[in-house]
């Protein structure tokens, strides 16, 4: 199965301020579908709430990566890239 993967302006300008290539991101996206299905992968995901209800985040170090998956359309749209502090606002 391939799956889609979207970056919003918001995040690819974050990848671009901190010299960050797209597939660091992309590498977690894919570590997070293995776990999605089941496999025992090292990588801290929580589904958020509120606000932010129907999104997950993937925690790496003091980033985060605020991302949707829409599993019946195989596509993964990450809305936001962010260190700790700002993410949430």
């Amino acid at each position: 199965m391939n799956w889609k993967i979207d970056f919003s302006a918001s995040s690819l300008k974050f990848l671009k301020q901190n010299n960050l290539e797209e597939h660091f991101i992309i590498d977690k996206i894919k570590l997070a579908l293995r776990k999605f299905k089941g496999e025992n992968i090292n990588i801290n995901l929580k589904k958020l709430s509120g606000e932010w209800e129907g999104f997950y985040r993937i925690r790496s170090g003091r980033m985060r990566i605020i991302i949707e998956f829409q599993f019946r359309k195989n596509r993964a749209h990450i809305e936001e890239i962010d260190w700790r502090g700002n993410v949430y606002k």
